[in-house]
């Protein structure tokens, strides 16, 4: 499946964007935009973002001045079908979805877009038959909504495992406490859940990845032990961490940690993130939830979980795409350029996502002046052009030497960051 945005009338007549795999793709008159257009007063700096999971695509207006409009009528927010027409200004931009791939073409040619046929497709849990657009060859792995829920409420078991208890839910699926049959070791296993249909390539794709991603070994990232499908869902086997994650740890504390807790837990992510770099992986979800921590201070160890999943599964056609909930608060930690490319991210991405959890542990609140809570628009506004509260001013304690190495971390310019997790992590044990 491909999503093709064409551009109808405007500066850019003529011209194809073209996706087949989960993408961003930002609009407005600032130079980092994809589609720039820096002569047309009607658009905003960052006037719209759009989501792009083929065959999916969402459209966020960011709080535009003069509104983003769909088939004329504005909008703050919409899923775009095939043929639906985003205009703003003189610019409008079609919307088509085909099912098979087209060929590279000049820019005065006109194009054929193959029309994706009307497909029935079967959830994989309970059977329930619905109808979407795909290529009549193509085989998909579907859950229904329905399906959805409950599963989310109550998983089924995986084989070989016995469940013991449900450790926690979140938009794509949950965690459970489970216990290997064959060796009796606890295991955490989290499903997660397709939230559109899935081709089954696609599907192939994402365990692969993982299988890669299990190979890191290291002390502060949470061991792989298997991955697999069941009923439609994907499970992931990893050791069992006890203890909580780093976001639980400093809401038992009012907001935040103590100086010398938070510098370790983020010293011992940093090891593990310049291992992971050196082979050539990034994990693009940082977050204080992502950091599992067991044992008791000062003796704790902290575990990077997750590492490698974003990428993989994002690039599957499996994330959800409304950029809302647990994604709204991902985006926090993001840094400008995750944005406007969001699959050729590099380790300074990872370096501004730890930076920015470093922040938050400290200070009780991320670095930037995010405005109202699950406001989107304002988020990626702040990303984009807010600059960063100096974290001193709301954690005095901090010596002035540590707030240096961390706010060099979050650097709009990728350049002015540490450049590698290693340097970040000597500045910061030299200015501790």
């Amino acid at each position: 499946m491909r999503v093709t945005l064409r551009v109808l009338q405007g500066p850019y007549l003529g011209r194809e964007f073209t996706f087949d795999q989960h993408d961003t793709f930002l609009i407005g008159r600032s130079d980092d935009a994809h589609l720039y257009l820096p002569e047309d007063k009607f658009f905003s700096r960052h006037h719209c973002l759009l989501e792009i999971a083929p065959p999916r695509c969402f459209l966020r207006d960011l709080g535009s001045t003069n509104g983003t409009f769909v088939n004329g009528q504005r909008v703050t927010e919409a899923f775009l079908q095939s043929g639906d027409r985003i205009q703003g200004g003189q610019t409008v931009l079609q919307v088509e979805v085909s099912a098979e791939p087209t060929a590279s073409i000049s820019s005065s040619e006109t194009p054929t877009m193959a029309k994706p046929a009307l497909v029935t497709i079967e959830c994989a849990n309970c059977g329930r038959r619905e109808q979407t657009e795909a290529s009549p060859d193509e085989k998909l792995t579907f859950i229904c909504e329905e399906c959805r829920e409950e599963l989310k409420r109550r998983p089924q078991p995986v084989p070989g495992y016995e469940m013991i208890r449900v450790l926690g839910r979140g938009g794509m699926g949950c965690v459970m406490l489970a216990r290997s049959e064959k060796s009796g070791e606890a295991v955490a296993i989290k499903t997660l859940l397709p939230e559109v249909a899935v081709a089954d390539q696609s599907l192939r794709r994402f365990m692969r990845e993982i299988d890669v991603a299990a190979a890191l070994d290291h002390p502060n990232i949470v061991r792989f032990i298997e991955s697999g499908t069941h009923n439609g869902a994907v499970y992931l086997v990893t050791e069992y961490v006890e203890g909580s994650d780093a976001a639980r740890l400093a809401d038992a504390q009012g907001g935040r940690l103590p100086y010398q807790e938070a510098i370790k837990i983020i010293s011992q992510s940093l090891d593990a993130l310049a291992y992971a770099h050196a082979r050539g992986y990034i994990h693009r979800d940082i977050k204080e939830s992502n950091i599992l921590v067991t044992g008791a201070a000062p003796d704790f160890t902290a575990k990077l979980t997750d590492f490698g999943l974003a990428k993989s599964f994002t690039q599957s056609g499996m994330s959800g795409i409304t950029m809302a909930g647990d994604m709204a608060g991902t985006f926090a930690y993001m840094p400008p350029e995750q944005i406007r490319d969001f699959r050729n991210v590099r380790p300074t991405s990872d370096i501004y996502a730890i930076g920015m959890t470093a922040y938050s542990l400290l200070a009780g609140d991320v670095a930037l002046d995010m405005g109202p809570q699950n406001d989107m628009a304002g988020t990626v506004r702040a990303i984009f052009e807010g600059q960063i509260i100096p974290l001193r001013q709301r954690a005095p304690n901090v010596p002035e030497r540590v707030a240096e190495v961390i706010e060099r971390s979050l650097a709009k310019d990728p350049t002015q960051r540490w450049q590698s997790a290693a340097a970040m992590r000597t500045a910061l044990m030299h200015a501790a």
